[in-house]
C-alpha cells in the first residue's frame, strides 16, 4: 500500500488528501501546523473566489459542504476610475455558472475534520526541512503543499518563467458585513474589479465567512503608491478605516455602498505581498530523497486574477489523476516531473495572463474592455475566462487575435 505524506493543509493539500482517501490502497497522512479550532480562531488567510471548473472538483469528491449557504457569484464587473474619481467605464458580464468564495478558515478547518473522519492520518506539527529530511524515507511519495515557510526553498526558481523578482502589488484586505447591494444589478451578486490607472485595483468579492455571508474589500496597490499604506500592520479597525478612506478618495461609487460596513470579526484583515514565481517541481532533501512541490509552492501568481484557490484545486485534481495512473510503480523523479508537466499544460496559461495583467494595459486590451461596455458577449467572454484562463490566448493576449475577434462580434 503506497504511503503518501502531504505537508500543508490548504486547498491543494487537503483536496488531494481527501480525494485520495476515496480510493482503496493508499495510506494518506497530512501534516498541518494548526488544529481546526486554531484555524477557525486565526486571522483570515487570503481572498478566494472559486469559479465553476474548480468548484466542480470539490463537488466531484463530495467536498462542497457550504454550497447551500454561500452567496452565489453570478457575474464579474469592471469599472475604471477617471482622474477626477468619476467612473470612466462600468459594465458587468454574467458567468455561465456561478462562482463561490468560502473563507479558508471555514473550509480548511472543516476539511481537516472530514479528513480524519474519512480515515486519513492527521499530524499537527509545523514542518522544517530538517523534519522532512527525517520523515521522507518513511513514505513512498512526499508532496509539499505548504506555500509559505522554509520548505519552499527546496524548489529552485526558474528564471525564464519568472520575470519578477519582487512583489508587484501591495495587498490589503478586510472581510466586512453591511455592504449595500450594487445599484446597477441589485438582483445578483458579482465580483467587482475597479481599476485606478497608475495606482492599483480594488476587488469586491462576495463571500461566506464564520458569521455568514459577507464581502471582501481587497486593494492591490502598486508598490510605493498611495495604496501602499499598510506596512505598519495597523489595528484591524484602523486597517478598515484606511481602506474606506481610499475608497472614498478614489472610488466614491463603491464607498457609497460601504458607509455602514463593519469587520466580520477581530481577525478579518490582512496585508502583505509576494513575488510571482515558477519553480522546479522536484525538490531534493539533504538525504537525497526527492519531494514533489504542489500548487503555489511551485507556481505562485499575483492574486490580481483571482486564480490562487482555482489553481490549487486544479493542481490537486491533476496530481490525483497522475497518482492513480501510476498504480504500483515508484513515485520517482521522472514521475514527479511528468505529473507537474501535465499540470503545467494548463497552469502556464494562468501565469502568462496574470503576469500580463500586472502591466499597464496595452491598446488592444483597452479596446476590449471598452467594447465590453457596449457588447455583452465580449463582457461575458471576459468574465468566463476567469474559470478557464487558457481561453485568453485565443483572443485577449495577442493584438492581432483581439482585432480579429472584435471584428467578428
Amino acid at each position: 500500500m503506497p504511503k503518501i505524506l502531504i505537508v500543508g493543509a490548504g486547498q491543494s493539500g487537503l483536496q488531494l488528501g481527501l480525494s485520495l482517501l476515496e480510493h482503496d490502497g493508499y495510506e494518506v497522512t497530512v501534516m498541518s501546523a494548526r488544529t481546526p479550532d486554531e484555524i477557525r480562531a486565526g486571522r483570515v488567510m487570503s481572498t478566494q473566489c472559486m469559479f465553476h471548473l474548480a468548484l466542480q472538483h470539490e463537488r466531484d469528491h463530495g467536498l462542497n459542504f457550504w454550497e447551500a449557504e454561500t452567496v452565489k457569484v453570478e457575474g464579474l464587473g469592471v469599472s475604471i476610475a477617471a482622474p477626477d474619481s468619476s467612473r470612466a467605464l462600468d459594465w458587468v458580464g454574467k458567468l455561465d455558472n456561478y462562482a463561490q468564495s468560502v473563507d479558508q478558515r471555514v473550509k480548511m478547518a472543516g476539511w481537516l475534520e472530514k479528513f480524519e473522519e474519512r480515515g486519513g492520518k492527521l499530524i499537527i506539527h509545523g514542518v522544517t526541512t530538517s523534519d522532512l529530511n527525517s520523515l521522507a524515507g518513511m513514505y513512498d511519495l512526499v508532496v509539499v503543499a505548504a506555500g509559505k515557510g522554509e520548505l519552499v526553498q527546496l524548489f529552485d526558481r526558474i528564471p525564464e518563467l519568472s520575470p519578477y523578482t519582487q512583489p508587484q502589488r501591495a495587498l490589503s484586505l478586510a472581510y466586512v458585513h453591511g455592504l449595500k447591494p450594487r445599484p446597477e444589478h441589485p438582483d445578483f451578486s458579482a465580483v467587482r474589479f475597479n481599476i485606478i490607472p497608475g495606482i492599483g485595483e480594488l476587488f469586491i468579492i462576495p463571500a461566506y465567512t464564520l458569521s455568514g455571508n459577507c464581502e471582501i474589500l481587497f486593494f492591490e496597490g502598486i508598490p510605493g503608491g498611495p495604496l501602499d499604506v499598510f506596512t505598519d500592520n495597523p489595528h484591524p479597525q484602523e486597517h478598515l478605516d484606511r481602506i474606506l478612506a481610499l475608497m472614498k478618495q478614489y472610488l466614491p461609487w463603491e464607498y457609497d455602498r460601504a458607509t455602514e460596513v463593519e469587520l466580520t470579526d477581530a481577525r478579518a484583515t490582512l496585508a502583505g505581498g509576494y513575488t510571482p514565481v515558477v519553480r522546479n517541481a522536484v525538490g531534493e532533501l539533504p538525504s537525497g530523497h526527492a519531494v514533489l512541490g504542489m500548487a503555489d509552492v511551485v507556481v505562485a501568481n499575483d492574486p490580481i486574477t483571482g486564480q490562487g484557490s482555482n489553481n490549487a484545486s486544479k493542481c490537486a485534481a491533476s496530481y490525483l489523476d497522475s497518482i492513480l495512473e501510476n498504480g504500483d510503480k515508484p513515485f520517482d523523479r521522472q514521475w514527479m516531473k511528468s505529473a507537474f508537466d501535465t499540470y503545467w499544460e494548463y497552469a502556464q496559461h494562468v501565469t502568462i495572463w496574470t503576469n500580463a495583467m500586472l502591466q499597464p494595459p496595452p491598446p488592444h486590451v483597452l479596446e476590449i474592455i471598452g467594447t465590453a461596455g457596449v457588447k455583452p458577449e465580449v463582457a461575458r467572454r471576459f468574465a468566463n475566462g476567469f474559470q478557464d484562463p487558457s481561453d485568453f490566448q485565443h483572443w485577449f493576449l495577442d493584438p492581432e487575435k483581439a482585432a480579429a475577434y472584435l471584428a467578428g462580434v
